[in-house]
């Protein structure tokens, strides 16, 4: 990714750590960082080592903090370093994004090492990171009135609201609850990468092959991002009052079917040389299976859990190391290639899909062993990107310029 907004003058924090920059620079690296020990201590936990006490339980925290805590540093880290490239206007950088960060590292402190305080404080100060993130994001869109991008700041209250009903349910003891603001993450995710992954996906891809990017179908795209909307909307109205099996299956069956169809478009299969192409290309393809896998899953033919872990390791969390591969060389001022490993990585998280959601549909009998190779795949890639990229991220662009 390029930028065109005007440099602006560094403030001293800036000039001591390069981290706060961007914001893309802390949160991908602290993101990175954090998921690797999250899924370390959920594998210890599988194999019966009792790491932590967190808030919630260990059930409770690991679902939500590989939704809010990784997902959601890699969501707001790359929001708002895209933000600047939209509206011509500097991204959130110096004290203003070292406060932000500081605000998700305490909220990742807190529910890990819960204090004897009422549960509802950890809860109300992990609560506050996205709505802040949000306020940075939408002064930048609002200014320059691109309201095409504001459809990301409700997506992000959104989110908030699912992470308050998880906090509610942990707090209530209230299981359907935790499941329902889980669900309704996921689904957000999933909306936010339908939209994102049709804006940058084909651009990369005919950037790479030298071709015009494939025209839109208008029916399409309302069909691919519509029925995903519909999905979140659903997700919320189920939250309050259930919905027929057979609603969810064709609704989640037509979302799979129109999002392979506009996936087809995209040329993918010419990419397999380029992993950083062929990743989000993979993670997209994730995304469309594990829909389809929740529209069967809505008639019992097989468990929602494998659905949504295609969707959150082979579709979420894949394409989120690949936008962060490539954003993080776009944005440090280096030629978009992929470095050594990350293509290893990449591939590691595939198969850390197929391990967790695919094989235990074939085979349920080899759950405790597909779990706990799916939990190394995962440790292996983000200690991959982090071995790769911590120094790139932490360091002043190659070409001295501000970002």
């Amino acid at each position: 990714m390029t930028s065109s907004f005007k440099p602006v003058t560094r403030g001293s924090i800036e000039r001591v750590m390069p981290l706060w920059r961007l914001a893309f620079r802390p949160f991908f690296l602290l993101g990175a960082v954090f998921s690797l020990v999250a899924m370390l201590v959920w594998g210890g936990f599988w194999h019966g080592e009792i790491l932590l006490m967190p808030h919630g339980g260990m059930l409770w925290w690991h679902q939500h903090e590989m939704l809010f805590g990784f997902g959601g540093a890699i969501v707001v880290g790359f929001l708002l370093t895209a933000v600047q490239n939209w509206t011509g206007r500097p991204g959130l950088h110096g004290g203003p994004l070292c406060g932000l960060v500081m605000l998700w590292l305490a909220g990742r402190v807190l529910l890990a090492f819960p204090p004897d305080m009422a549960p509802i404080w950890p809860a109300l100060v992990d609560l506050v990171f996205l709505p802040l993130a949000a306020v940075a994001l939408g002064i930048s869109v609002i200014r320059v009135r691109q309201w095409r991008n504001l459809i990301f700041i409700p997506v992000l209250l959104l989110m908030t609201t699912a992470n308050g009903w998880m906090h509610w349910g942990a707090i209530q003891a209230n299981g359907q609850a935790v499941r329902d603001g889980a669900q309704m993450a996921i689904l957000l995710m999933v909306l936010l990468m339908v939209v994102l992954g049709g804006r940058v996906i084909p651009f990369f891809t005919s950037r790479r092959l030298g071709t015009m990017q494939p025209s839109r179908w208008l029916w399409l795209e309302i069909v691919s991002i519509g029925t995903i909307a519909l999905l979140v909307l659903m997700s919320g109205i189920g939250s309050l009052t259930s919905l027929p099996a057979e609603t969810w299956a064709i609704v989640a069956l037509t979302a799979a079917a129109a999002n392979t169809l506009r996936l087809c478009r995209w040329q993918g299969l010419r990419c397999l040389h380029e992993p950083l192409l062929w990743g989000l290309h993979g993670s997209y393809a994730f995304v469309c299976l594990g829909l389809a896998m929740w529209g069967l899953a809505s008639f019992g033919w097989l468990g929602t859990s494998l659905a949504l872990h295609a969707i959150t390791i082979g579709g979420m969390s894949t394409m989120m190391l690949a936008m962060m591969a490539r954003v993080s060389l776009g944005h440090t001022g280096r030629a978009i290639r992929t470095l050594p490993g990350i293509g290893v990585a990449l591939g590691l998280m595939m198969l850390a899909a197929v391990l967790r959601a695919l094989l235990p549909v074939i085979w349920p009998q080899l759950f405790p062993w597909t779990l706990s190779l799916s939990v190394l795949c995962w440790v292996l890639a983000f200690t991959l990107f982090v071995w790769r990229y911590a120094r790139l991220l932490a360091t002043p662009r190659a070409d001295g310029q501000a970002g």
